[in-house]
């Protein structure tokens, strides 16, 4: 190694001395430093002026396309306005209909099969015993409904004929599937609706007359497991149990909060045949 850098410094020292010594090969060498700075020039020069004509012609380029998209579209434009037109009106109109859903209602009248309706003309139902108050006061039921202790739960004040229904869903659930039912709230005053509304949206979107329970005809309901209220949504038994409900609901003509954009699972209302919401306040 120090052999090599002793012969790479004899080198160095040779070349100094030639340079400074001899003036024609200093001459020489200051050519050749100096033509090749020039090809260097001639070289990026060169380069400069291709990329200067390519951007050129790629501003061309993009000029004509633009000028050429500008005339097809004035051209075509009652051709693209109509096939826009049928593209979106699809979605518009499913918006439109999915927007009833929001404010927990539409008009769509659920039609009972033949064995509930028979069900229905041929047996009064009774409501079960109350339960205590304390029951729907718990940090579980709380954290998912949060002011339930002051809500309505007289059977008394729910529509006649909503009434049996939701009584026959409780049958059905109780002695075909194993689901004891309780009821969490039924009418609702429209100071209570608009004093929920205005805690978000996450507890209802319904200001007062917007809703069927001011009507007598909802009701928000849940499972009752060893005494105790099961409103949860991560809990499996919980879950298919409120499949089970919303289907025998939806049987008996009742309309089920599980199918709206924004879920509300525990919740059926019945949309009473000549009954619009909100005409009589």
């Amino acid at each position: 190694m120090i052999a090599v850098a002793i012969f790479a410094y004899f080198l160095i020292a040779v070349a100094i001395a030639a340079l400074l010594f001899l003036p024609g090969l200093r001459s020489a060498a200051f050519r050749l430093l100096f033509q090749w700075f020039d090809n260097l020039r001639i070289r990026l020069s060169a380069r400069r002026a291709f990329a200067k004509d390519r951007l050129a012609y790629s501003v061309k380029i993009s000029r004509s396309s633009v000028i050429d998209a500008h005339r097809i579209v004035v051209g075509k434009r009652l051709l693209i306005l109509s096939t826009a037109g049928i593209l979106v009106a699809p979605p518009l109109v499913a918006l439109v209909m999915r927007k009833r859903q929001l404010f927990q209602y539409d008009e769509d009248l659920r039609v009972p099969d033949e064995k509930i309706a028979a069900l229905l003309n041929g047996e009064q139902l009774v409501p079960p015993p109350p339960l205590p108050p304390d029951v729907f006061a718990t940090r579980e039921v709380e954290q998912v409904r949060p002011a339930l202790k002051d809500a309505s739960r007289d059977w008394n004040l729910l529509d006649a004929d909503f009434r049996t229904r939701l009584l026959l869903v409780y049958k059905v659930m109780r002695e075909q599937h194993g689901y004891e039912m309780a009821l969490l709230e039924g009418y609702r005053s429209p100071e209570r609706q608009n004093r929920l509304a205005q805690m978000g949206s996450n507890i209802t979107n319904a200001g007062a007359f917007q809703s069927y329970h001011q009507y007598g005809l909802a009701a928000d309901n849940a499972f009752l497991l060893n005494g105790k209220i099961v409103i949860s949504e991560k809990d499996p038994w919980a879950m298919r149990g409120y499949q089970l409900y919303g289907e025998t609901a939806e049987s008996v003509g009742l309309t089920w909060g599980g199918r709206w954009k924004l879920m509300d699972l525990g919740h059926v209302e019945y949309h009473k045949p000549g009954f619009k919401i909100g005409q009589a306040h």
